[in-house]
């Protein structure tokens, strides 16, 4: 997981925005629907285009959609049934940033499935046994 670490607002804010594309990505994650979360035991994800996500917060609150473009310089995603007429009677999408919505249904290539197995939480055998470790188990 990529963090900005710093303790200072103002270099917090500078790394925040200037962050490059592979970092935005991590950053731009959402929250996984109730079912998925007990399916896969992960809590969030980085969004991309395919997912299918629901908006829970702001003027647009409860409408579903397909991601169709997940716009990393402006820090948002475009949902296809998330749209604006424009004076003109064009429709525009509009942008909704991933901390907004909720993943319904994921788009699951190999590399996706292989993210959720390194992120589960439920497993804990492949964890590193430390000389600590087998200290604590010899003393009970």
């Amino acid at each position: 997981m990529v963090s900005i670490k710093c303790r200072s607002r103002r270099t917090a804010r500078r790394a925040h925005f200037q962050a490059p594309s592979h970092v935005r990505r991590i950053l731009m994650s959402s929250a996984l629907s109730a079912e998925l979360r007990t399916k896969h035991n992960v809590r969030a994800m980085p969004v991309r285009k395919d997912d299918e996500v629901r908006v829970v917060r702001g003027q647009y609150k409860g409408k579903e959609g397909k991601v169709t473009a997940c716009y990393r310089l402006k820090w948002v995603i475009h949902v296809d049934k998330v749209q604006r007429e424009k004076a003109n009677g064009a429709n525009v999408p509009v942008g909704i940033h991933p901390s907004n919505c909720v993943i319904t249904k994921m788009k699951l290539p190999n590399t996706r499935k292989k993210i959720l197995e390194r992120k589960n939480r439920s497993k804990g055998g492949d964890k590193k046994v430390t000389a600590a470790d087998k200290a604590m188990q010899q003393m009970d």
